[in-house]
């Protein structure tokens, strides 16, 4: 949606290269892809298959949005058990097969990533049109605290808040921040964190061991594919 929500960009978009699959447009599937843009976390054997059929038909498969990236919130199944999960979420259904969610790079080989959720229609224009030349996209790899200061804006921790922006990857604009929310981490760790002087801050504001991991946990922010 964040992608058809670009409008006008959009219709130029098509101009420049032809959508053959988009389940939110159209139906059916053609041969062979150059560049297929895939979203959502795999949960079960039939979604493996289908992946791996794409990647199969795809010179270039990229990693659309924070599920498909780093598992994103679907990764709190983790903490369950599948089980007892299923019958609560489903009722009944023992003939239900529930597998544990993992990110696209746990199954294929990923060339590209637009993190975020929802993502950044610009973003993902940045990275098709990288794509198109035969560029490598390139993530930042600064924090959000980065764009956050660029921005003038205040400091979520200033205004009693927990904050995951020291610790997440930029290219939101912090969005999240400018609207008076705070960083929940949806983009994924940065290279090579400091955590380690992060966890200190937020032991500094009176926040628990669990509680800390527990802020880190909403995106799957410990490890892309991880956990």
């Amino acid at each position: 949606m964040s992608v058809l929500n670009l409008e006008e960009q959009f219709l130029e978009l098509v101009g420049l290269v032809e959508i053959a699959e988009f389940r939110e447009v159209l139906s059916g599937a053609v041969v062979g892809l150059d560049i297929a843009f895939v979203e959502g976390s795999i949960c079960g054997p039939d979604q493996v298959a289908r992946l791996r059929s794409i990647r199969d038909r795809s010179r270039i498969l990229v990693a659309l949005g924070a599920c498909a990236d780093t598992t994103g919130v679907n990764a709190l199944a983790r903490l369950r058990d599948p089980d007892e999960l299923r019958r609560e979420v489903y009722g009944d259904v023992s003939s239900m097969s529930f597998a544990q969610p993992l990110p696209l790079s746990a199954v294929v080989t990923v060339d590209a990533r637009v993190p975020g959720c929802p993502i950044d229609g610009e973003e993902f224009l940045s990275v098709l049109k990288s794509l198109l030349i035969g560029g490598v996209p390139e993530l930042p790899g600064y924090s959000v605290c980065v764009e956050c200061k660029l921005a003038e804006l205040p400091c979520a921790f200033e205004r009693g808040q927990v904050c995951l922006g020291p610790v997440t990857r930029a290219g939101c604009r912090a969005r999240c921040l400018e609207g008076g929310d705070r960083c929940r981490g949806c983009r994924g760790l940065v290279d090579n964190p400091r955590e380690a002087p992060y966890y200190r801050i937020l032991e500094e504001h009176g926040l628990t061991a669990e509680e800390v991991l527990a802020e880190f946990r909403t995106f799957n922010l410990p490890g892309r594919g991880g956990g």
